[in-house]
């Protein structure tokens, strides 16, 4: 059964205002890591690193609802298939963008821990939290989910061969 094209707005609103969650959280999350790189005192860098926790629960709630309502949208409304490469391309880049963001998390998620530790003994940097903020490797695992997300995004907006 397929629904016809007024009776799902409703279902388009939640799918687009998800996926702007989705979007803003991965912007706050990115844009409080980097500012972080960019601090000295463990105190300024846990507090920057504790708001990237709101961006990343803004991507949970954003990315679940934009892909479920995604599918809803794709399995019952007239004009989507999830044969379409583009709906299709969204969802492979959808699993990509978050086991690339939950592996590229988990160094910021120890600096942020080490980062507290730090502040409340005198608030002084010490080389493993350097190393933690700069892991090469984790930097590139989140700007990585970051253009997985973008891509998205486009492919949600451009949506070739539809």
């Amino acid at each position: 059964m397929t629904l016809a094209v007024t009776q799902y707005g409703w279902l388009l609103f939640l799918h687009v205002t998800s996926a702007g969650l989705f979007f803003a959280g991965a912007v706050v999350a990115g844009v409080a890591q980097v500012a972080a790189l960019q601090r000295d005192r463990p105190s300024e860098i846990a507090t920057l690193l504790r708001l990237a926790r709101y961006g990343v629960v803004f991507v949970g709630v954003g990315s679940l609802g934009a892909l479920g309502f995604g599918l809803w949208l794709a399995g019952y409304v007239e004009g989507y298939s999830f044969g379409d490469t583009w709906i299709a391309a969204s969802i492979a880049l959808w699993v990509v963008s978050q086991a690339l963001g939950g592996a590229g998390g988990r160094s910021a998620r120890h600096a942020r821990e080490r980062a507290e530790q730090l502040a409340g003994a005198g608030d002084e940097p010490d080389a493993e939290l350097c190393a933690l903020l700069a892991h090469r490797p984790s930097l590139l695992l989140s700007w990585a989910s970051t253009g997985a997300v973008v891509a998205i995004l486009v492919l949600m907006i451009w949506k070739p061969g539809a």
